[in-house]
């Protein structure tokens, strides 16, 4: 096997660092495949492996032998990573494989559990794709035909699999080019395909359970004001750059429904805020504050023992209305 050279690695990392070329010179297929899919780490994840790329040459030429007593030490790195992909590889599975038979029974748990077995797989890991498939099938009955069905069964799946963490043979990969690009086209193709499918030619129905599902996920945040008014402005991205880009109506018209419905979350929830600090809506950041400081003193539940269980309604209350309003009008960086 020809020695593999870091400058070789960095100019490929430079040049094609988000569809994970790097790891495809370096033998690491399972870590291509994972950027390809999801665009270099959902476009960040891929920046800082720069550092990492010594170690990885090093280990492909054989030159680094890292210890492999016992099981892997745990990861929160990998962890998280194999929470998001699943959660992603659901949700794409949602969009483009909702319409077809027992797609809760089978399809969904299938697709989260494949996606977290690819980031158990990574690098010189790995861990036993039968016993994280059959918690991903175990779990999802539970939560049949809800769109949350993703975030348990991804967690479920996320915790077999690193309860069954090991290391891969030491063998290497010995795969011609050939055919590893041949196995990474089927897989890239396999979870492309139906999404493309359900974006370009089934938008209505893909659009109304990308909306179910964004209904789904802001409600159950809706206790975390600045992660829900986050997560809001990051949905809202796509919709001002096609705004800006100047597409509008043809095939971009169910999709417009769908960010301007998050949209009226925002609106809605700015209102309900107003409201619980009974404010108007043009209210000075100081009006905002007195309001908050007032009520709060009001409706503390050491002032209010005779009335308990309401006074620690209306103080949490307040509480999130003051947060959400703070952080929608916090001024933006110029």
């Amino acid at each position: 096997m020809m020695a593999k050279r870091l400058l070789v690695a960095i100019a490929l990392w430079a040049l094609g660092g988000p569809s994970g070329l790097h790891h495809l010179y370096l033998g690491r297929d399972n870590h291509a495949l994972l950027w390809m899919l999801t665009l270099g780490g959902f476009g960040m994840g891929w920046l800082w492996e720069l550092w990492l790329l010594p170690g990885w040459v090093a280990q492909a030429n054989r030159t680094l032998e890292l210890p492999r007593d016992g099981p892997p030490p745990f990861s929160p790195v990998r962890f998280l990573g194999q929470a998001s992909v699943g959660i992603y590889f659901g949700l794409v599975a949602l969009m483009g494989l909702s319409s077809l038979p027992g797609f809760y029974f089978l399809a969904l748990p299938l697709a989260v559990g494949l996606g977290v077995h690819l980031v158990s797989a990574v690098g010189d890991q790995s861990s036993d794709l039968q016993a994280t498939l059959k918690a991903a099938f175990i779990t999802a009955p539970i939560f049949y035909g809800r769109s949350l069905a993703i975030f348990p069964i991804t967690l479920t799946t996320s915790v077999t699999a690193q309860r069954h963490r090991c290391y891969k043979s030491s063998k290497g990969n010995r795969e011609k080019l050939g055919a590893r690009l041949y196995r990474l086209g089927l897989a890239y193709l396999a979870f492309t395909t139906p999404l493309a499918y359900s974006v370009f030619y089934n938008i209505a129905a893909t659009a109304s359970y990308v909306a179910g599902t964004l209904r789904s996920t802001l409600d159950w945040l809706s206790v975390f004001p600045s992660l829900s008014s986050a997560l809001e402005s990051v949905l809202l991205l796509p919709y001002h750059a096609w705004k800006m880009l100047g597409f509008s109506g043809g095939s971009f018209q169910e999709w417009e429904q769908v960010f301007a419905f998050v949209h009226s979350v925002q609106n809605e929830r700015q209102r309900m805020a107003l409201k619980v600090l009974g404010i108007h809506d043009d209210a000075t950041p100081e009006e905002i504050h007195k309001s908050y400081r007032e009520l709060v003193k009001l409706w503390h539940p050491d002032h209010n023992r005779h009335r308990a269980e309401e006074a620690e309604r209306r103080f949490i209350e307040v509480q999130a209305a003051y947060e959400l309003l703070t952080q929608m009008r916090k001024p933006k960086p110029t």
